[in-house]
């Protein structure tokens, strides 16, 4: 059976144009419900976790010096460390876990 690939591009170019024009067609006000509002907000934040949190355990050589990494991040960025400090401290974990996993 063979399968057409244009009809799989039509399908997605579909999906997606209909996913961003729905929202301007159909919403003409300002959303005033607090539990949307926050539900917006952080919808960018969790779509970026989820793609990120995977990629940081998978993209070294053992995934428990990803984690290590991941938790040593998540603490230097939450005693106020910039992105090029949390990303030095992130490396020097995985590359010292490494060493010591090997």
């Amino acid at each position: 059976m063979k399968h057409n690939v244009y009809i799989y591009i039509l399908i997605m170019w579909a999906v997606a144009f209909l996913l961003r024009s729905l929202p301007l067609t159909l919403i003409r006000r300002e959303i005033k419900n607090k539990t949307i509002r926050s539900f917006l907000y952080y919808v960018p934040y969790v779509t970026l976790a989820v793609m990120t949190f995977p990629a940081i355990i998978e993209a070294t050589g053992n995934p428990l010096s990803g984690a290590i990494a991941l938790v040593l991040g998540m603490v230097a960025a939450y005693f106020g460390a910039g992105l090029f400090p949390t990303a030095i401290v992130c490396s020097l974990a995985v590359f010292i876990a490494e060493s010591f996993l090997k």
